[in-house]
């Protein structure tokens, strides 16, 4: 029997696969192994550091960072603390991706653009998840840490179902059919509005990195400061750089207008910085220390740079396929695509807000980050004046 199209090389033909609930299996728990691990090494090099801490109780404080990271919030002496690491949760969200593309060669539906089995793979790999997050919950309450077993299922079920489809949707083949069956103009709006949200995470990553290595000297002597020699100091740099992504956003939100709050009663905007006293963390040493006056104004046209260069690349490539004629380059479409994809742009940046906050203890650390729709706000007005002026400035010097 000949092999079929589905066969990869190197496979017998006529060689059984393994059932779906077997591979999603196999490939979730191996997926899940990898993003764990990084946390556990970090966790015990901090504890262990400090004293002599049991295996156990250093492998259940990394099951509660892993969780964490998933956004699911952990019940300590302090109060709550839901403050999730996003460079853990994009580790994660990586590892489940390929737990979705593995899953779908596994069982033979790689290139069959099949939505049902795309969608199947990722149901089968999102349970598996839930399942292992529920046995997870359970065993680090067995330490000092409460977690809801039944959060940490719906929270990983969630996150694990959506990132095997990213996995499965392109393994298989079905993102293409998606595409065809979508309207050009909804295809380029989804494009100008990931582009714009990029862009301006992007220069938020930028900002925070400068913010901190300029106050490199006092992220240092917060390190130091610590006295947990250099297994420990190793431990923090690397907690403080799960939360790396966090602070991106924060910049970004920084960068946009509505700023962000390190505690009850503070803010950190351009016009208007009010802190209290901080935890020791390096990342905060880049704070700014008060509001920027008249440059403010200045900082408030990079969301618009963001969404002009995502519109210029919209209508660069409109104008592209109008000379290749696949489609017309109409004013009415090309500034609907525009102005569409500035709004999804501040969807994306308002959930990013969102997910890039949470509470540290019940104290006056329990409000720390970004508010959602006030990024939403901001982000659906700045950005979108950017891409239509990118846009429309483009189609008018390309000629008629």
């Amino acid at each position: 029997m000949p092999p079929t199209t589905s066969d990869p090389p190197g496979r017998p033909p006529g060689r059984s696969r393994p059932p779906l609930a077997v591979a999603a299996a196999v490939a979730t728990v191996l997926a899940a192994l990898v993003s764990y691990l990084p946390v556990a090494v970090a966790l015990g090099l901090f504890q262990l550091a400090e004293q002599s801490v049991p295996i156990g109780a250093a492998a259940r404080l990394g099951l509660a960072g892993w969780l964490l990271g998933h956004g699911v919030p952990l019940g300590t002496g302090a109060g709550v603390f839901g403050l999730p690491p996003l460079a853990l949760a994009m580790l994660a969200a990586w590892r489940v991706i390929r737990a979705g593309v593995h899953t779908s060669r596994a069982i033979g539906a790689r290139n069959r653009a099949s939505l049902r089995q795309a969608f199947a793979v990722a149901v089968a790999v999102g349970t598996a998840y839930g399942l292992i997050g529920v046995l997870a919950a359970v065993a680090v309450n067995t330490g000092g840490v409460t977690v809801s077993p039944v959060r940490a299922g719906v929270n990983l079920v969630v996150f694990g179902t959506l990132a095997a489809l990213v996995g499965s949707l392109r393994t298989t083949g079905a993102v293409q059919v998606l595409a065809e069956h979508a309207p050009v103009m909804l295809r380029d709006s989804l494009r100008t509005g990931a582009v714009a949200a990029f862009l301006l995470l992007a220069a938020g990553a930028g900002a925070a990195g400068l913010a901190v290595a300029t106050a490199g000297g006092e992220a240092s002597d917060m390190i130091g400061a610590y006295r947990t020699g250099v297994a420990g100091q190793a431990g923090i740099t690397v907690i403080s750089a799960a939360y790396a992504p966090n602070a991106a956003i924060w910049a970004a939100v920084y960068l946009l207008g509505p700023g962000f709050t390190i505690g009850t009663d503070s803010v950190v905007r351009t016009t208007e910085v009010t802190l209290g006293a901080l935890p020791a963390v390096p990342l905060l040493a880049g704070l700014p220390h008060g509001p920027v006056g008249g440059f403010g104004a200045v900082l408030l046209t990079v969301p618009v740079l963001a969404g002009a260069a995502a519109g210029w690349l919209l209508a660069r490539r409109t104008l592209r396929a109008a000379s290749r004629g696949r489609r017309g380059a109409g004013w009415a479409r090309l500034l609907a695509a525009a102005a569409v994809g500035g709004q999804i742009a501040a969807v994306v940046l308002g959930l990013a807000a969102l997910v890039s906050g949470g509470p540290l203890g019940d104290g006056r650390l329990a409000q720390i980050g970004p508010v959602g729709w006030q990024v939403a706000a901001a982000a659906s007005v700045l950005v979108t004046v950017g891409t239509l002026i990118g846009a429309a400035a483009t189609r008018a010097f390309a000629g008629p």
